[in-house]
């Protein structure tokens, strides 16, 4: 009797019989998929620990990518790639979603996105309140005075046109956006406390129509800050209906996070019901050492109104200390009309000694935040536009009115009138208790609320808030490995798959066939955030490798300056 190979080489030679040729096509056949199965992948990651996104056990195993799509899942073991990622002893898992991203101007500036992609951050989220469109005149000279360290021209006018100008510049990171409230206020109303007329509302509605149909995720509102603070609940209602036609979402920084937390839910809440439309929190938070304890009720009743239905999450940073404008200390009365009349008004001595007891003041009707952190000494000073004054960044502001010999309240005063901006600051608002009950909480994803930075060049004129480099790090490192306040598998999903199902996005936040490949590669043993108050621009460590759409823009830890992000389109983009 032959051995096959005999068989095999007589048969080649010499068929005989139909048998013996239905063999040899057999083997011929069979070695023409296994030389076209061994071909078939741009890149393999193999031997790693996968997590899919779900928040289930994960596997090992390894993946196989083509173009910009996970191609296959599995064992790859007879499979040949030019290109191989070992990621043996590693985790895999898809590439995370900033849910609240301030990166609008930095990637103009650098698209590297350096601080973000070092922690895994595939998809920036961007719109709380501001957005980057729609643009009339006034809105871009306002945009082009008001640059800072970051000088750029202004060249969009609607949402989409920004978000398409990012991808053809250049970038390492996808992006989205949600059309902002306040943004189309400022288009339609301007900066003054007055409602719309009819007509204006109208007009305030079909910016909304426009952006979603251009791709925005839904309408984001920031309303602790003037003009925003001037919309009132039913404007609210109507442009988030106008949004929720196209399946789009509202996400909110609420009206207050402090003494009226209760009230300022329950306003998400009305505007979820009325408008028919899934909403967020953004950054969930109890702010203020008398308000500490309300976080337990503010969770109750997130939890019974999704009990009832409600399409109702949040999203979190995970630090104790908040960071916006030292503006944030006076009411928003005192802002009405914008910025300059803020400044004008400030130099008025009568306002000045009436906004010294107000900043001390605990006031029912608005947001002192500088009362919530406790006073000056709680309040850091971030950024400047003014060489003269970064000589400050990083210290208190108790700290710098010892310097000049003045009360910190007038010291306050001082610096935005000469700094001539709402000047960046730090509050210190939150408690460590809280911050670990709302990670455990199934519904809360992450966000930066900061742009994303690199520790070189124009970045080093300002001192961010450390969750600009470490925000993502921070959870699987402290919250994860060392205070286990949650599983790993659960982090993922919270950084992954729930942001994307609450964004509707398609085809990202999972490791599934099909998928876009937003992919990273991290030692869970080493992953953890570097920067803080004091040093702000250190990188996250751990990170091994991250994947956008299929191209490595970090390998071994380096950044290779690919750009291949995205402009992620949400559920009413025309073309859907």
């Amino acid at each position: 009797m032959l051995v096959p190979e005999e068989a095999f080489a007589e048969s080649t030679l010499f068929p005989k019989n139909n048998m013996q040729l239905k063999f040899l096509l057999t083997i011929v056949i069979t070695l023409v998929i296994s030389c076209t199965t061994q071909k078939k992948y741009d890149l393999i990651i193999r031997n790693g620990m996968i997590y899919n996104g779900s928040g289930g056990n994960p596997f090992r195993g390894d993946i196989g990518i083509n173009k910009d799509t996970i191609a296959f899942i599995g064992d790859l073991s007879d499979a040949n790639s030019e290109s191989v990622i070992d990621a043996a002893g590693l985790v895999v898992a898809p590439g995370f979603i900033n849910m609240l991203s301030w990166a609008t101007e930095s990637l103009i500036t650098d698209g590297n996105s350096q601080s973000d992609i070092r922690q895994g951050v595939t998809l920036e989220v961007m719109g709380e309140g501001d957005s980057m469109g729609p643009l009339n005149d006034s809105l871009r000279k306002m945009i082009v005075e008001s640059q800072g360290v970051f000088k750029y021209p202004v060249q969009w006018t609607t949402l989409g046109e920004y978000l398409t100008y990012l991808e053809k510049k250049g970038i390492s990171s996808n992006v989205a956006s949600f059309i902002g409230a306040t943004t189309v206020r400022m288009h339609v109303v301007g900066e003054d406390n007055r409602d719309p007329t009819e007509s204006e509302l109208v007009r305030m509605k079909l910016l909304v129509r426009q952006a979603m149909q251009e791709g925005a995720m839904g309408v984001g509102s920031s309303l602790i800050y003037p003009p925003a603070f001037f919309a009132k609940t039913n404007e609210l209602i109507e442009l988030c209906r106008e949004a929720a036609h196209f399946n789009g979402m509202y996400i909110s920084h609420i009206r207050s996070e402090g003494n009226r937390l209760y009230e300022a839910l329950e306003e998400l809440i009305t505007i979820s019901k009325e408008a028919g439309i899934r909403a967020e929190v953004y950054h969930l938070k109890a702010a203020g050492r008398n308000n500490w304890k309300k976080i337990d009720s503010v969770i109750r009743r997130i939890e019974r109104a999704r009990k009832e239905k409600l399409d109702i999450t949040a999203d979190m940073y995970n630090y104790t200390a908040g960071a916006t404008g030292l503006t944030a200390a006076f009411p928003p009365s005192l802002q009405d009309g914008g910025f300059h009349k803020l400044r004008m008004r400030l130099q008025n001595r009568a306002i000045r000694a009436r906004m010294s007891e107000m900043m001390k003041s605990n006031p029912a009707e608005w947001e002192n935040l500088y009362y919530a952190a406790g006073g000056a000494e709680n309040v850091r000073l971030l950024g400047f536009r003014q060489d003269s004054l970064k000589k400050f960044l990083g210290k208190t502001l108790a700290e710098v009115a010892a310097i000049r010999n003045k009360n910190p309240e007038e010291t306050a005063m001082d610096l935005i009138v000469q700094d001539s901006s709402r000047i960046e600051v730090a509050y210190f608002l939150m408690n460590e208790e809280n911050v670990r009950k709302q990670i455990a909480l199934p519904w809360i994803s992450f966000g930066s609320d900061a742009g994303s930075y690199a520790n070189e060049g124009v970045f080093l004129d300002f001192n961010p808030h450390p969750r600009a480099y470490g925000n993502f790090s921070r959870l699987l490192g402290k919250y994860v490995r060392e205070e286990k306040v949650i599983p790993l598998a659960e982090a993922i999903r919270k950084l992954t798959l729930l942001p994307a199902t609450n964004l509707r996005v398609k085809k990202r936040g999972m490791l599934k066939e099909g998928y876009f490949a937003d992919i990273v590669v991290f030692d869970s043993a080493a992953i953890a955030d570097n920067a803080t108050f004091d040093q702000p621009h250190r990188y996250a460590s751990g990170m091994k490798d991250v994947l956008v759409n299929g191209v490595r823009v970090l390998s071994n830890g380096n950044h290779t300056t690919a750009k291949p992000g995205r402009f992620v389109k949400g559920p009413g983009f025309k073309g859907n």
